[in-house]
């Protein structure tokens, strides 16, 4: 069966995370990716947090699944030579170099636009355009940068990072989405052009509800779903709000049997107002129903402290799949939370491709997540992450060098 990105061609000049998030999208989508590493050493994050001495790490390879790898020195002459066939004959050009690295390389774009007009560059980058787009960016960096910190957390603690990589890899899928677009747009126009996604405006993207919130508190100087509410005191921007819900559902963790010795034996329990009633009836609360200090969302929205205390009740006599069990069964949202070992283990995740195994040759077996957005027309088959320059001659050949051209390239060490 063909894949939606076949016959796509893209140099990937990323490494570490972001970039390659997005490449490795783009590869499960069927685009024939050539990584392009430098000999000997290849992306940092082949020797970066290993487990296995001398193996690539799987800091790498999950994040660089179904990519062919090359080897080239592109400051040498005949390795530039090399990179400007590529570069005629892909369809995008990925990077995510320190800002003003590609224009020093001697490819600015208007420098690729010489080599191919059809050119995509497609670029992640910490900033956008402003006071500070000359800055190097790291994940948390960006968490910081977009917003994100200053809302997690609890109020009486510091600004907290989150742990899903929403600088990185979040900006990676933004980016994946732009270089579609663009690839699109090109059938009309006939041209490449630039997409830029910056980790802090992916960030904001990501955050966006918080924004919508502080044009709120500007308005009426309190929000009555945060946690604030009624008693603590609002200042001029939004708050952190622990673990009350971004929309207008007032959720919470909430403690299940087993909490003690379980970090994770918690649940998230959300009381929807169209459920109200099942949720009394099930806490044995069927009072709350018709008393009118619980009977509404804006009689109940003061005492939410002293609702999820009394459910906490009921969530700590239950296991938290025993809870899910129950709460399901009347529509009650909420959801379990999983450690990374309980989503390793799920037969489900497995079956759908959301968590695969992969065998690498030195390696062995390990697991990586797949292609989280499935298509019916274009299965994802997740392939090992290459050994580094493991394409090298395969990639050449395709470029039109013979053997002894590739050889004469390997003895000057330009491969």
């Amino acid at each position: 069966m063909s894949k939606a990105l076949d016959g796509v061609r893209i140099l990937d000049f990323t490494h570490v995370q972001s970039g390659p998030t997005c490449t490795q999208l783009l590869a499960w989508f069927g685009a024939d990716v050539i990584k392009v590493e430098k000999a000997g050493e290849g992306d940092a994050t082949r020797g970066q947090l290993r487990d296995i001495p001398d193996v690539d790490s799987l800091y790498f390879t999950m994040l660089n699944h179904n990519k062919r790898s090359i080897t080239l020195d592109t400051k040498n002459p005949k390795g530039k030579e090399v990179l400007n066939t590529l570069i005629k004959t892909c369809d995008v050009l990925v990077e995510n170099f320190a800002p003003g690295a590609l224009d020093r390389m001697g490819y600015t774009w208007e420098r690729i636009q010489e080599l191919n007009p059809r050119m995509i560059v497609a670029s992640v980058k910490g900033f956008g355009p402003g006071p500070y787009e000359d800055c190097k960016v790291y994940e948390n960096v960006a968490q910081c940068a977009g917003g994100a910190a200053s809302t997690t957390g609890f109020d009486d603690g510091p600004p907290v990072v989150t742990g899903a990589q929403i600088g990185d890899s979040g900006t990676g899928v933004h980016l994946a989405l732009g270089i579609v677009s663009a690839l699109y747009q090109r059938n009309s126009t006939g041209r490449g052009q630039k997409v830029l996604a910056s980790m802090q405006d992916a960030v904001l993207n990501l955050c966006r509800v918080k924004l919508r919130d502080q044009q709120r508190l500007d308005r009426t100087q309190v929000l009555k779903e945060y946690p604030q509410y009624p008693d603590g005191k609002f200042g001029d921007a939004v708050p952190r709000a622990g673990n009350a819900s971004g929309g207008g559902q007032p959720g919470w963790i909430l403690k299940c049997k087993g909490w003690e010795t379980d970090p994770n034996a918690y649940i998230y329990f959300i009381t929807q107002a169209p459920v109200w009633g099942a949720i009394c009836k099930v806490i044995g609360q069927e009072d709350w129903i018709t008393d009118p200090d619980y009977a509404s969302p804006t009689a109940r929205l003061p005492r939410l402290k002293a609702i999820f205390d009394r459910i906490e009740q009921w969530t700590m006599s239950k296991t938290k799949f025993e809870a899910m069990d129950i709460l399901n069964k009347f529509d009650i949202p909420c959801g379990p939370i999983l450690s990374m070992k309980e989503i390793a283990q799920e037969p489900s995740l497995r079956e759908t491709g959301t968590v695969v195994e992969v065998d690498h040759p030195t390696r062995g077996k390990y697991l990586s997540v797949g292609n989280p957005i499935k298509l019916s027309d274009s299965p994802t088959e997740v392939l090992r992450s290459p050994l580094l320059g493991e394409h090298t001659e395969e990639v050449l050949k395709q470029l039109g060098y013979r053997e002894d051209q590739i050889h004469e390239l390997r003895a000057a060490k330009v491969i």
